[in-house]
């Protein structure tokens, strides 16, 4: 039902929650490397750098949940010291519970609903642990005034058509530059005014003339004298630019031509090892069968053996579970006769040993003195007590007669 109920959350979150956890890792590792976590932490505990996908918990990467358990409270517990918090550094042996539940209210504390488990974040990875450190990173980062902004890109100048110029077109302007600046070895070098002023000629002259069919009168061999006289200054070199499209287009097609020409023969091979893994194929599948179909008996045979053991397991275990009990209530006995014995060597201990009785007679002797101090100062304490009432007797006495003789004086004189 767990299952089910995870299932049910991811579809509602959409087919890419599972690799969210991915983007949140590397943004909290962007802003760790803002608030300088290489020489804050990692400098001071001896720490090796963080990966991108460090506390991402997947299958497909490598673990050690002591290891990023520990990271995590470190990591946590800088975070909310730089949030303005304080906070203890915890210890590599102290109780992962109790560290939970501190990093935990120190993040309530901050206004951030907790709403899963503290469970989730003992194994030092996973969806909760990125979570956790990536809202006190921002947390830390509200403290130092710090914020992302969006960058800002150049705006790229578009030049009018007319302004650029192809450097694989050859104008007039570049011939007469390339013209310049090649130096004027040879002696005959056309000029262009020159060529100017014959073409202008030249086209009034065709101007003047009749439309009919125009007949060379040249020989063939002084033409082609004059064309490889004339060749060399006709030579027009135009450098190549990386950038032009027209390159492009040609490393395109010589590329395309040789993707072809590579695909043919890959094809062949590919096709003819496609056959050999099918024909291997067929090969092991007949052998599986004919080998199946030989050891059928040796497997029946071995399910029977199989079903045996398991039955003489389970009589072992029920024989076991037996023992273990009966082992359990010896103990129990051993240790009760154990205590036994020990009561009953106390006890013949204390009634073999005289010291016991010995101890008694110097306490009698000790008592005995004690009693006759006692009546001493018993003695002592009735012999004055006694004098003191004998001698409030003669006072009273004497207070008496002294009272009354004066009486008897006066009588007869009065």
């Amino acid at each position: 039902m767990a299952e089910d109920g995870r299932r049910g959350d991811e579809d509602e979150r959409g087919p890419g929650a599972a690799h969210q956890v991915f983007v949140v890792m590397e943004c909290l590792l962007e802003k760790l490397k803002v608030l300088n976590y290489e020489e804050e932490v990692l400098a001071k505990h001896n720490m090796k750098n963080l990966s991108r996908h460090y506390f991402v918990s997947s299958p497909y990467l490598a673990s050690n949940p002591g290891e990023q358990f520990y990271m995590f409270t470190v990591i946590a517990a800088w975070l909310i010291n730089l949030a303005g918090r304080p906070f203890t550094e915890p210890q590599e042996y102290d109780e992962p519970n109790a560290t939970v539940s501190n990093i935990l209210a120190e993040l309530r504390a901050f206004g951030v609903k907790v709403d899963f488990p503290p469970s989730k974040l003992k194994s030092g990875s996973g969806e909760y642990v990125c979570l956790v450190l990536d809202r006190l990173a921002e947390e830390a980062l509200k403290r130092r005034s710090f914020s992302f902004r969006r960058p800002n890109y150049p705006t790229e100048t578009t030049e009018e058509e007319s302004v650029t110029e192809d450097d694989a077109e050859l104008t007039l302007s570049k011939v007469e530059e390339e013209m310049i600046e090649e130096p004027d070895d040879e002696e005959n070098v056309m000029d262009l005014e020159t060529l100017k002023l014959r073409t202008t000629h030249t086209e009034a002259e065709r101007s003047s003339k009749p439309d009919e069919i125009l007949e060379s009168t040249v020989d063939a061999t002084e033409w082609n004298l004059e064309v490889e006289r004339v060749l060399p200054q006709l030579k027009v070199t135009i450098r190549t630019d990386n950038k032009d499209w027209r390159v492009h287009v040609d490393q395109m097609h010589q590329h395309r031509d040789g993707i072809k020409s590579s695909l043919k023969e890959a094809k062949s091979y590919l096709d003819k090892l496609q056959e050999d893994i099918g024909k291997t194929q067929e090969k092991v599948g007949s052998r599986e069968k004919y080998i199946n179909n030989q050891l059928e008996h040796l497997i029946q045979d071995y399910r029977s053996a199989q079903a045996k053991l398991s039955e003489a397991k389970e009589r072992y275990q029920q024989a076991s579970g037996g023992v273990t009990e009966r082992t359990r209530v010896l103990a129990e006995i051993s240790e009760e006769l154990e205590k036994v014995k020990q009561e009953m060597e106390e006890k013949g201990s204390s009634m073999s040993d005289g010291a016991p009785v010995v101890k008694i007679k110097q306490s009698l002797t000790k008592l005995k003195q004690e009693i006759v101090q006692m009546d001493v100062r018993i003695g002592v304490v009735e012999h004055t007590l006694l004098q003191a009432k004998l001698k409030e007797k003669s006072n009273m006495t004497r207070d008496m007669h002294a009272t009354n003789i004066p009486e008897h004086a006066a009588g007869p004189f009065a």
